[in-house]
């Protein structure tokens, strides 16, 4: 069973935020093993680095504004590529200040979701989908349309 976790900065306030992300984690149990690592905030993002850093395991995708956009499909051959391998897999979504320098650096690939900035909190569910909806298309589902 695939590996993944997900390295974050900050803890989730809001129940409606956690209700989604324990629902797609959920869906996500038939495929792989999903681990949740909250870190303690900052001051800035190079506070963070080392936390963040020692968090990690396998290959480390960073989210961040300036990294490779891909479409579902294309996120979905990447989990699956890794998975091949027999790659762990580690997502780290930094805090409201973002990602150091350091950790992006340190990334083995660093993915954007959009040229727009989300909420650290909202990043987590939509992470959380997508990697399902990676799951779900690698096994053929039309869960993707």
């Amino acid at each position: 069973m695939q590996k993944i976790n997900i390295v974050c900065v900050g803890k989730i306030k809001e129940e409606f935020y956690r209700a989604a992300i324990a629902e797609y984690l959920k869906r996500l149990s038939r495929f792989a093993k999903v681990e949740i690592k909250e870190l303690a905030e900052g001051r800035n993002p190079g506070d963070e680095a080392a936390g963040i850093l020692k968090s990690c395991k396998g290959y480390k995708i960073a989210l961040c504004i300036e990294g490779v956009k891909l479409t579902s499909g294309g996120l979905a051959g990447k989990i699956k590529q890794l998975s091949d391998r027999g790659e762990e897999i580690t997502f780290i979504i930094g805090s409201s200040c973002g990602l150091s320098d350091e950790v992006k650096s340190r990334a083995d690939f660093c993915l954007s979701f959009s040229d727009m900035t989300f909420p650290h909190q909202l990043m987590r569910v939509i992470l959380a989908e997508q990697i399902y909806r990676a799951f779900m298309i690698i096994s053929g589902s039309e869960y993707h349309k």
